[in-house]
């Protein structure tokens, strides 16, 4: 999992409440066990409109998107988080989130914010004017003209996605402990087949 510090970019000023995971990635993409190729079918209902807001010139190359809230409620579905990152964005803020699509984002390396509805709604507004910088390091979002707002985050979620590290990551960290609680169990079980 890549290392997630500081984003800087252009959002998306979604804003809508309730974007289920069928909204995010409609059924008939899950087939699919790659990650690759789902951005460009993300949100195909919203898309399908004309004038829609992520057709927009402004919105383009954009690494954030700000929902409304509840966002990823529905289905618990993987694939709505990758396709989301396979579009480019990095991070989501939002009033709230479905825990399961928070739980994928976080195992995927999708940074989620969760800040109050008066707050998204300033960044909405935001997002039309300029860039702004999400520090998952401060804990704070920043707006172009230097309007700093704090989130609160889990520390070991900050500590994994600062650090890059996911569930093999964390295994592997432990190895020289699993290599010792084999050997001794080796001694003191030498009845168990020995593991390959």
């Amino acid at each position: 999992m890549k290392q997630v510090e500081r984003i800087s970019g252009r959002a998306i000023p979604l804003g809508l409440k309730n974007v289920d995971t069928d909204v995010i990635l409609p059924g008939p993409y899950l087939k699919t066990i790659t990650r690759k190729g789902l951005g460009r079918v993300a949100f195909e209902s919203i898309r399908a409109k004309p004038g829609n807001i992520f057709e927009e010139l402004a919105n383009q190359g954009a690494n954030i998107l700000i929902a409304g809230d509840n966002f990823g409620c529905g289905s618990s579905r993987e694939h709505a988080v990758w396709a989301i990152m396979d579009m480019g964005i990095d991070a989501v803020i939002a009033p709230s989130f479905s825990d399961i699509f928070s739980g994928n984002a976080f195992k995927n390396g999708l940074l989620t914010v969760t800040l109050p509805q008066s707050t998204v709604d300033e960044l909405l507004e935001e997002a039309t004017k300029g860039p702004l910088i999400v520090d998952l390091a401060d804990q704070s979002v920043s707006t172009e003209d230097n309007r700093s707002y704090a989130f609160e985050f889990d520390a070991f979620r900050k500590h994994c996605l600062l650090n890059g590290l996911d569930e093999v990551s964390l295994t592997l960290a432990q190895e020289d402990a699993i290599a010792a609680f084999e050997s001794r169990s080796k001694l003191e079980r030498p009845w168990l087949p020995a593991v390959a």
